[in-house]
């Protein structure tokens, strides 16, 4: 069960050069920041879909050899790790349901 957080961040869609998440704590979903990420999130999702178009391409080839399927899945791979982020992001954004007394 997810619990609300002591105070507002909102995972982004990037990480540091060292691979750690980066959090953005701030009160307003318009602030500059935010319409960043909300760009970013956009823009991996978009290539999530052509790399998702480009591997089962490959991967209908009987003649693709073994580096583009490689390739497509090493593409679609890091595809998956955005969508899984945003996905983490997004739904940590959520807002809980405050129980009945």
């Amino acid at each position: 069960m997810r619990t609300a957080p002591a105070d507002k961040l909102r995972l982004l869609p990037w990480t540091t050069p060292d691979g750690k998440p980066c959090y953005l704590s701030t009160d307003s979903d318009t602030s500059r920041l935010s319409l960043l990420a909300d760009d970013v999130e956009a823009a991996q999702l978009d290539s999530g879909e052509q790399v998702l178009a480009g591997a089962r391409a490959v991967l209908a080839d009987p003649h693709a050899g073994e580096r583009a399927v490689r390739f497509a899945l090493r593409r679609a791979t890091e595809c998956l790790a955005d969508a899984l982020r945003v996905a983490a992001s997004r739904g940590e954004r959520i807002p809980l349901e405050t129980p009945a007394p």
